[in-house]
């Protein structure tokens, strides 16, 4: 009952009063971003949501798109811009994606929607965090975010997706509040974002 009906009620409605709640902060880091990145304050990215549909992404963009003498995009760490930073570090950068679960393609809880072209990396059990809509926090996110390993990563996101419940969602949301605030695990050691997932013989 909760998976097939309460669930995207419950996300419906707490992302469309949280989205009213908050839009003065969003004015706000829209603004600072319309002047940090000249003009391009969001990030849209298409992603696999549920059965590996297909839907565009939307966030704040925190890098911006300096490239080298070749023409190829310098490393995150490099283009990733101060405000950028902070950004990241208190998970703002995720709010925008609250119209994506308004529209129907994320839930509020649920596995990280991860690039298009991971899909043929999988195996059959990691395949199986595509059942459920992708989240905006996660098991996996409140379980080290980007300094667990893949492998790790992707375990959790199979036992959400085993054990999904709003015993579980609720247990999430309460572990997001407190890594929001303490700012942890944003990040592996010495790196600016996740590394790629190349694939599990890595």
């Amino acid at each position: 009952m909760y998976t097939l009906f309460i669930k995207r009620l419950f996300d419906f409605s707490i992302a469309f009063i949280a989205f009213l709640l908050i839009s003065p902060l969003l004015i706000v880091v829209l603004l600072i971003l319309l002047i940090v990145n000249k003009g391009t304050p969001f990030f849209f990215q298409k992603r696999p949501g549920k059965n590996e549909k297909m839907f565009t992404i939307i966030k704040f963009k925190t890098m911006n798109n300096k490239r080298d003498n070749k023409d190829e995009l310098l490393p995150d760490s490099q283009r990733l811009t101060r405000i950028g930073k902070f950004v990241r570090k208190t998970s703002l950068d995720e709010l925008p994606q609250l119209l994506n679960v308004i529209l129907g393609d994320m839930s509020i809880v649920g596995p990280r929607p991860l690039l298009p072209e991971y899909l043929p990396l999988y195996d059959e059990i990691q395949k199986t965090r595509h059942n459920v809509r992708p989240g905006i926090t996660g098991w996996a996110q409140v379980n080290g975010r980007n300094a667990i390993s893949w492998k790790q990563k992707f375990e959790y996101d199979v036992y959400y997706v085993d054990n999904l419940s709003f015993a579980l969602d609720f247990k999430i949301l309460l572990k997001t509040v407190k890594k929001v605030f303490l700012g942890n695990d944003i990040n592996k050691v010495n790196e600016a974002t996740m590394s790629r997932f190349k694939g599990n013989k890595d």
